[in-house]
């Protein structure tokens, strides 16, 4: 059956339920992927320049091989032996800092997540646990108390357990090294304690992506880390968005920002699409874990989910994506400040590797955010068949996350396009 738009919508709302969020004024339909470009059911071809799921490329041909091959093999549980979960989680530790060398695998970044502040809490004994004010980090009942934006209205009371601080802002409260936000955890940290929840940990995205990625220095968790250690409390890093070398100086986020988290916590990117999340740890910590909690996951860790998230890490040394990353990152940084000198609109220009952008105000004077004006972008450069986003706490901050495959000549596309673009919304 072919539906038209109208009829996809109001079939999605039929057989999907109210509030199923779409992207752009007009939602598009796509029908097949390859590499960094997308094509909707008109045969439309677009450049993908938001999707990090499919991180080495829609339909990569290495990723389809395995995962037809496992799962024309073998497909199970892990309560049976199989060598692939085994293979994978210790090519993945293998990037890691030796502490980081278990690991327990999952369908989502939700579920790991989920782990991680359990795993806090198992070890620390504690249940306080602070986040940023402006992020996401899931949707479980337990998870989703951690986005203070999308808190939701009913649920089980979870809400008393977390506490949060500004997430940090380089364009209007510079903080080169990170002592003031070092401060704000210190001072959520005595609430808990003083309180009686205690501290168990707190969990950020390495790179503050959601957060609108601010242009901080390398090694800048450093003294949050040493105050969150210092409380007793585990570091959790969400490396969800900012892994696998899309910051292109490094192939973990945490590694820029100068600390060994305590958790590690991944999703998305993992397996291309495939839907697989993990959590990493010392051993001791996860044996606290499956201590406090008898845990398992039917599809976590299954042959073919190895198979794929494998596949990936093959196709990231194989191609020297972080390297891609890195030299592609670089260019698209000059292009985009580039514009900021011809257009005022462009107020601050940030980014690190595959992952880019600008935020875009009224005036540069109180650095008032454009939000409606950052929407008419992202819909103008949609028609022109250029596919981003938005984030931040204003949702005024372009945010370019492309597949790392993309390359400088689909950089000159995409920042063409974009020109000419602000050339019109602006004028």
């Amino acid at each position: 059956m072919t539906r038209t738009t109208q009829q996809l919508l109001a079939d999605r709302a039929r057989l999907m339920g109210p509030n199923v969020s779409t992207f752009y004024e007009e939602p598009v339909h796509f029908v097949r992927g390859e590499g960094v470009w997308l094509w909707d059911s008109e045969g439309r071809k677009y450049l993908d320049c938001y999707n990090n799921v499919p991180h080495v490329g829609h339909c990569n041909p290495r990723v389809v091989e395995a995962i037809c091959r496992q799962a024309g093999t073998l497909n199970t549980h892990t309560r049976y032996l199989h060598d692939g979960i085994l293979d994978y989680i210790e090519r993945l530790t293998a990037t890691m800092d030796p502490s980081l060398d278990t690991a327990i695998l999952t369908c989502t970044g939700s579920e790991a997540n989920d782990i991680a502040l359990r795993m806090a809490e198992a070890v620390t004994g504690k249940r306080g646990i602070i986040a940023t004010d402006a992020t996401y980090h899931g949707n479980t009942s337990l998870v989703s108390q951690l986005s203070k934006s999308n808190i939701p209205t009913v649920g089980f009371g979870l809400g008393q357990y977390f506490r949060f601080v500004d997430a940090p802002d380089s364009y209007r409260h510079p903080n080169p090294d990170g002592a003031i936000f070092a401060a704000h955890v210190a001072e959520q940290i005595e609430r808990l304690i003083e309180d009686g929840t205690g501290f168990a940990a707190l969990v950020v995205c390495p790179y503050f992506l959601n957060e609108g990625f601010p242009d901080i220095p390398d090694g800048w968790l450093k003294p949050i880390a040493d105050v969150v250690r210092k409380a007793g409390g585990l570091l959790i890093c969400d490396e969800v968005q900012s892994g696998f070398g899309r910051t292109g100086t490094h192939l973990w986020a945490h590694e820029k920002m100068g600390v060994v988290p305590d958790i590690m916590v991944l999703g998305k990117p993992m397996a291309n699409g495939h839907p697989v999340g993990g959590v990493v740890a010392n051993r001791d910590i996860v044996a606290a874990f499956r201590k406090g909690y008898r845990y398992f996951n039917t599809f976590g860790g299954n042959p073919v989910s190895c198979a794929a998230a494998m596949a990936v890490l093959e196709e990231i040394e194989a191609q020297d994506l972080q390297a891609n990353a890195k030299r592609v990152g670089d260019h698209a940084r000059k292009r985009m400040t580039t514009l900021a000198a011809k257009y005022d609109i462009i107020g601050d220009v940030r980014g690190s590797g595959l992952i880019f952008g600008a935020e875009l105000v009224k005036e540069h004077t109180n650095k008032t955010p454009a939000s409606n004006m950052t929407d008419r972008v992202i819909n103008a450069m949609r028609s022109r068949g250029i596919i981003h986003s938005k984030l931040g706490r204003h949702k005024n901050t372009l945010k370019i996350r492309p597949p790392m495959p993309f390359s400088i000549e689909n950089a000159d596309l995409l920042f063409d396009t974009l020109d000419d673009v602000l050339s019109e919304v602006t004028r």
